[in-house]
């Protein structure tokens, strides 16, 4: 039996209202579910609304239309929101904008000075959220002299500390080199393995491909949802919404329309590889002289 949804959205309409002429709709009716230890990719273009919709997740923003429930609680109630924020944790995509601190262990205990959390408490709270992150090391570091990939595992740190039920990271990696990005996805996938749910607003395909489940977002709607596997393999409805697919997925896609054999529906490097050995013929053994 499927556990209950953490984090149900239900019908959310929302519009920016620039004056009074100069509505912009953004999200038309949006509904899913996130269950506890998933890990859930949202992925659109740019101004299909899917970073709107992360600042409803723990109520950021708050519908128009509709309703955001998390754990029972609904976030419109705007008493309910430290205790919503607590549960549902943001990492955004500029490091230096999340960093309030001069030294990285101060950084990280920043939320729970403000939440009242005893000083015994907060420095072993401090303690495991950067060695969660593999930042131990750099506690007593000013913030500012890290790199990018190591100030958003400090961001995730912080969010770690208030030992929240969910992460959500809109485009976290998206100002990161490549080494950076490697670093964020290694923590998350770690986190994610661990039980921490997941939910990752991205306009990275690979990072989408390593999730459990994908939600496709166009023109405030969700378009096309399922597994890695089911969305990737609809490359040309992907590529008409203006989204690519992993690289892995038009590698098999390309093979298999000259070797039918072979399958088309692969998201990975590795299962490229793997799904080459498997179709190889067998070697003959050379008998000795």
């Amino acid at each position: 039996m499927r556990k209950e949804a953490l984090i149900r959205v239900e019908g959310v309409s929302f519009a920016y209202t620039i004056n009074q002429t100069n509505i912009i709709p953004v999200l038309r009716g949006v509904s899913f579910q996130v269950y506890p230890g998933e890990y859930l990719a949202i992925i659109g273009h740019n101004g299909s609304g899917k970073s709107t919709l992360s600042k409803m997740l723990n109520g950021i923003l708050t519908p128009d239309a509709g309703d955001v429930w998390v754990e029972g609680m609904n976030t419109r109630e705007k008493s309910l929101h430290r205790e919503i924020r607590r549960r549902v944790g943001m990492v955004f995509q500029h490091p230096d904008n999340q960093l309030v601190a001069t030294i990285v262990e101060d950084d990280v205990a920043f939320g729970l000075e403000n939440i009242g959390v005893p000083a015994s408490e907060m420095k072993q709270r401090v303690d495991q959220a950067l060695e969660a992150v593999g930042m131990s090391v750099f506690r007593q570091r000013p913030p500012h002299h890290l790199s990018g990939g190591q100030k958003q595992r400090i961001a995730i740190a912080g969010i770690l500390a208030m030992k929240p039920d969910c992460i959500v990271l809109d485009e976290a990696t998206s100002m990161l080199d490549s080494h950076g990005r490697r670093e964020i996805l290694g923590v998350i996938g770690k986190l994610n393995k661990a039980g921490m749910t997941i939910v990752s607003v991205t306009h990275h395909m690979s990072e989408a491909a390593d999730a459990d489940r994908v939600l496709v977002m166009e023109e405030g709607q969700i378009v096309l949802e399922g597994t890695p596997r089911e969305v990737f393999r609809q490359a040309e409805r992907l590529h008409a919404l203006h989204l690519d697919v992993p690289q892995a997925s038009q590698l098999a896609a390309a093979i298999n329309r000259q070797y039918p054999r072979f399958r088309p529906d692969l998201i990975h490097k590795h299962e490229i590889v793997d799904e080459v050995e498997r179709l190889q013929p067998p070697r003959a053994e050379v008998s000795g002289s």
